[in-house]
């Protein structure tokens, strides 16, 4: 099992505290794993078993919990009664139980408790629950492996043959298992697909055309870093004889982000410095998805490299932005606090034409904010003050 080290250093200030800590994030991201590891984290801080409490709503054990929030409640009472101390409290897969923000807010008023809850859904804080915990909870979003994870599970392989892999097939948690064989891997991932648009999107929101729904998808997941308009799409599918409404491709794009499937990017305008609209961007929450889906990857690789960034930034805790800078395009303009960092991602920097337009890019930007071009390159490009890095440089580094 790896260690998630890095998302148990941001969850590790919060325990104890009178917060709910909310995991986030799609399914089989290695959320339940994480829940796991922060039970082990609690018993090493010397906190009695019988205190911590785990439960798994995906298992059939706790099914007569899931339309029952009074049931549910009154399960953890019982569970309760006797134990001497706080109790820690851990959820997974809470959206399952009907109600459950109620009972959450309740138990935080009845028991000393620390609780912990886990959602394969970004609307998990929306509603009744951001309003019953106003200021009582924090959030983490996880993603699947970095590459630095993927060199952890994988320690036997040459550097560059691990990156690879990891832009071919991705980095779900579950494929550590199965030592990322290609085809076992790739079952799995086109697996996990079916599994996000039949339970965790059509499902959830009650879409009846499966068909319809999942060539959609298949259509923002093929063309993941371009720009998209949902009525050129719906001209597409009208174009092949297969009509879909601009309605139905929004309401499908808003489910799935929902499902944390991928992460819909807004443009904005460097020097106007607002937020544009239309022609916004889709990055995948994780590739191997897109190589399970349609086997070309490699011959994809400018728009993979894109994505790889798009998820190292996010997890680094940036907020994200495709830039307009007068006719050319930034992409990626990442904000953390006060600090921006721009960002431009190419394959190969094999000619001075190419040079030329990622590097130029960042012409009459007026701020001193830095700039980084990467890419596949081992020779540094770096100049006028703008530095390149290698990708894989890029991944494994702790500063920018």
């Amino acid at each position: 099992m790896i260690k998630r080290a890095e998302y148990l250093e941001q969850i590790r200030p919060f325990i104890g505290k009178d917060v709910v800590k909310v995991l986030t994030g799609m399914r089989r991201s290695g959320k339940s794993t994480l829940l796991e590891q922060i039970s082990k984290e609690l018993s090493s801080m010397g906190i009695a078993p019988e205190n911590i409490i785990l439960m798994n709503f995906e298992s059939a054990r706790f099914g007569h919990l899931l339309d029952s929030p009074m049931l549910f409640h009154k399960e953890i009472m019982q569970i309760s009664k006797g134990k001497k101390g706080r109790l820690y409290l851990l959820f997974d897969e809470m959206q399952m139980v009907s109600s459950w923000e109620k009972v959450i807010g309740s138990l935080r008023v009845d028991l000393d408790c620390d609780i912990y809850i886990t959602g394969s859904n970004a609307n998990l804080l929306a509603g009744e629950l951001a309003t019953l915990l106003a200021g009582r909870y924090v959030s983490f979003e996880i993603l699947p492996f970095s590459f630095l994870e993927i060199r952890e599970a994988l320690p036997e392989l040459e550097q560059n043959e691990a990156f690879a892999l990891f832009r071919t097939i991705g980095g779900l948690p579950f494929l550590s298992q199965i030592g990322f064989a290609r085809n076992e891997s790739l079952i799995y991932l086109s697996d996990i697909f079916n599994s996000i648009v039949l339970k965790d999107v059509a499902q959830r929101k009650g879409f009846r055309d499966i068909d319809q729904l999942e060539r959609v998808l298949r259509y923002f997941i093929s063309e993941i870093g371009t720009t998209f308009s949902v009525k050129n799409i719906s001209n597409i599918f009208e174009s092949e004889k297969r009509s879909v409404s601009r309605e139905s491709i929004y309401n499908y794009l808003k489910a799935a982000e929902e499902a944390m499937l991928f992460s819909r990017v807004k443009r904005y305008d460097i020097r106007g410095r607002e937020i544009l609209r239309g022609n916004e961007k889709i990055y995948l929450t994780d590739i191997g998805l897109r190589e399970a889906l349609f086997g070309n990857n490699a011959a994809r690789v400018d728009l993979i490299l894109e994505n790889i960034v798009f998820n190292e930034l996010k997890r680094r805790g940036y907020h994200l932005t495709v830039g307009k800078n007068d006719t050319r395009e930034i992409d990626f303009v990442a904000r953390k606090g006060a600090a921006t960092l721009y960002v431009q991602v190419t394959y190969l920097l094999a000619h001075e034409e190419t040079v030329k337009r990622e590097f130029g890019a960042f012409f009459g930007i007026g701020d001193n904010f830095p700039r980084l071009v990467i890419s596949m390159d081992t020779v540094d490009f770096s100049q006028n003050g703008i530095r390149h890095m290698n990708i894989v440089e890029f991944l494994t580094s702790k500063h920018y």
